[in-house]
């Protein structure tokens, strides 16, 4: 390549020309990722993307249901005026939409459910990303479930046989991960019911036990809560662990990137959003914020590729080794 630049090189030319520059990098680029997608047609990639679009879907379908239940179930603690209205169109189709791809999915209609799953990701893309200029907080506050969304959308899109989930999952470990998104909604219904009532112009005080949305009014009770929830997530975590390594790790690598975004912004943007609610107005994240939600989930997703490519080669090589070492005649 070097000698091919040389010689179209014109009399006196230092550098190559931008057009024969962006040709050598696009070229690059398209053949490393060529590459690198092969690896993703693997039949163990093609089972942790059945096993996690399912999952996802699942988890997505037990957000929009929690949701659709604090519209429609009033929460005693408040007041009237504050109380809200009811479900409206976009919670009764959020709730149809995760719906729809968790039972396409299971029943091997994958591109029905890519196709629901990615009408997920446009329609937060037309009714949350437009209020990133006056409600960034909510917006960001959003981003988890949006990349949910996408990592449910990208798995499903994935090519698999019919049905992939239902065997590679099975019967038991799919009802354990159903009643243990029933029992989550469950228990955020319970205590959004049970917990304190607010009074405003009450003036005796009360002591209240708050865990990010978790209220209650002993400590025996949020222990009981906490309880409920480590069981649900402990049993979801059991189940997945009886899967075979190679799809374990796959389906971890790509549920990665949800938990790193959900850290950044629990950490690194703690201090912007306590800020907003002090000041009282929208303050705008800087393009290196944004840089930052945007690049976290790539990088942790890449690097989760590599490690996991580096570790089978490892136990590839490792296994070789120990047969070469079985068919050495004994001295």
């Amino acid at each position: 390549m070097l000698a091919v630049l040389l010689a179209d090189a014109r009399p006196g030319q230092r550098r190559p020309r931008v057009a024969d520059t962006a040709n050598l990098i696009g070229a690059g680029l398209r053949a490393r990722l060529r590459v690198s997608a092969r690896g993703f047609t693997e039949p163990a990639w093609a089972d942790a993307s059945a096993v996690t679009g399912v999952l996802v879907a699942l988890v997505l379908f037990a957000l929009a249901g929690n949701t659709l239940l604090d519209q429609l179930v009033p929460d005693p603690s408040l007041p009237p005026p504050p109380r809200p209205v009811g479900p409206d169109l976009v919670d009764w189709l959020r709730v149809a939409g995760w719906a729809g791809v968790t039972v396409s999915a299971l029943v091997g209609l994958r591109w029905i459910a890519a196709g629901l799953a990615w009408a997920g990701v446009a329609g937060w893309a037309v009714l949350v990303a437009p209020g990133v200029v006056d409600q960034p907080t909510y917006v960001v506050d959003t981003l988890p479930q949006l990349a949910l969304a996408v990592v449910a959308a990208a798995a499903l899109t994935v090519p698999a046989p019919r049905r992939r989930a239902v065997p590679v999952l099975g019967a038991r470990r799919l009802v354990v991960l159903v009643l243990a998104a029933l029992a989550v909604v469950s228990i955020l219904e319970i205590n959004r019911l049970a917990r304190p009532a607010f009074t405003a112009s009450s003036n005796t005080g009360y002591t209240v036990y708050v865990l990010y949305d978790l209220e209650a009014r002993t400590e025996l009770a949020m222990w009981l809560y906490l309880a409920g929830l480590a069981v649900a997530g402990l049993a979801v975590l059991v189940s997945l662990a009886g899967l075979a390594p190679e799809i374990r790790r796959r389906v971890a690598v790509m549920l990665a990137p949800v938990a790193a975004l959900a850290l950044v912004i629990d950490t690194a943007l703690a201090g912007w959003a306590v800020s907003i609610v002090h000041m009282g107005h929208a303050i705008p994240l800087v393009p290196a914020q944004w840089a930052m939600l945007v690049l976290v989930p790539v990088v942790t997703f890449l690097a989760g590729v590599l490690l996991v490519r580096r570790r089978e080669e490892t136990l590839r090589m490792v296994a070789l080794g120990r047969d070469a070492d079985r068919e050495r005649p004994v001295a």
